[in-house]
């Protein structure tokens, strides 16, 4: 099931919509919209991997070879 989530832009925002998905880059707004939020989605996961990465530098991660190290 879907949900429905109106949003408003102003006129130099909706044309950047619009054109998008007159040029057949999209197949709809909505189409556009979902790509927003699946690169935003993205970004927020590479955040987070950048993140354990600095962590596993600095000394203050812990590196998992198995599942059997979340035990310990």
């Amino acid at each position: 099931m879907r949900n429905i989530v109106n949003i408003s832009l102003p006129p130099e925002l909706d044309k950047v919509v619009v054109d998008a998905v007159k040029k057949g880059k999209f197949a709809t707004k909505s189409e556009f919209f979902r790509m927003l939020v699946r690169l935003w989605e993205e970004g927020k996961l590479v955040e987070d991997i950048e993140r354990s990465l600095r962590e596993l530098k600095s000394g203050k991660g812990k590196l998992l070879r198995s599942l059997a190290d979340l035990r310990s």
